[in-house]
């Protein structure tokens, strides 16, 4: 069998260092549509260095793209065909604000492995401390068609029950045709956002939106429209990839609240009939 629970479970965590600056920040935050209008005040706040915030989702690409996921696939008890894996799901706690700029130390393991019959699902942890403390927990679900099946831990259900009544906001955000050229200067350099004739290989007319771009620019939509524009409300940020997205396609972002400090969010894509893109997504906050 191609992975072996007990061996990846039990194998060293890796560490290393990363490293960011305000430039990768802005980056980030352009890749994610920011800076339209580009003298709007709140959009400064993403574009400009004097008045820098750091939404939390940057933790996903912070010393250059997912080392966590990227390393994860190499373990001890790993060895599967990269074909065959797909980005299920990603969960982010957030233990303080991220600074602008800084060097941290990253620590990434094995933290699950479930048996779902017709694939297997890994739960890919990077931990992250800088001197002053931890600032921010990444898990990356990642489904690995094919390799289910040996009578493991099927794991809990990620499925939550779907939000009732009128939502609370809906707001639609526009992706630029050339935006999956933009987010990937952060680190995700898959040929299958940029190259058609790789895109085609994969089974898609055109290449595909980052599913870290929709993730992203979703928080940034709730920050800024039910946060009061302060990123240092977020505490937890939970979402399953439900779709794909396409550039130049419109995401409308359905929000209902749920309690004093609970979002539950649902994206869709508008061209494509609201076709499902994240699911089961919810923002926690203060």
């Amino acid at each position: 069998m191609p992975i072996d629970a007990a061996l990846a479970l039990a194998a060293e965590p890796r560490t290393g260092e990363i490293s960011w600056n305000t430039k990768d920040v802005q980056l980030y935050h352009l890749g994610l549509g920011a800076g339209t209008p580009a003298t709007d005040p709140d959009e400064l706040r993403y574009t400009l260095e004097s008045r820098l915030h750091v939404l939390p989702s940057f933790a996903t690409v912070a010393g250059n793209g997912s080392p966590g996921v990227i390393s994860g696939l190499s373990m001890p008890g790993i060895e599967v065909d990269l074909a065959r894996v797909l980005h299920g799901g990603q969960s982010l706690r957030l233990h303080r604000p991220i600074p602008a700029k800084g060097t941290a130390t990253s620590t990434g393991h094995i933290a699950a492995v479930y048996d779902k019959g017709k694939a297997a699902v890994l739960v890919m942890r990077t931990e992250v401390a800088d001197a002053d403390g931890p600032l921010w927990t990444n898990d990356a679900q990642i489904f690995v068609r094919g390799e289910g099946g040996w009578g493991g831990d099927r794991g809990p259900s990620t499925r939550l029950e779907a939000p009732t009544g009128a939502p609370d906001k809906v707001v639609e955000r526009t992706i630029r045709e050339d935006q999956a050229l933009l987010y990937r200067l952060s680190g995700d350099w898959n040929p299958l956002h940029a190259d058609p004739e790789f895109a085609k290989l994969a089974g898609f007319d055109r290449p595909i939106l980052h599913g870290l771009c929709t993730y992203g620019m979703t928080l940034k939509a709730v920050v800024d429209t039910l946060l009061d524009g302060d990123v240092t409300r977020v505490r937890s940020y939970d979402t399953r990839f439900a779709g794909v997205v396409f550039p130049g396609e419109t995401l409308r972002i359905r929000v209902w609240r749920q309690g004093d400090t609970g979002l539950r969010v649902a994206v869709s894509a508008v061209e494509r009939d609201d076709a499902p893109v994240l699911a089961d997504t919810v923002v926690e906050h203060s």
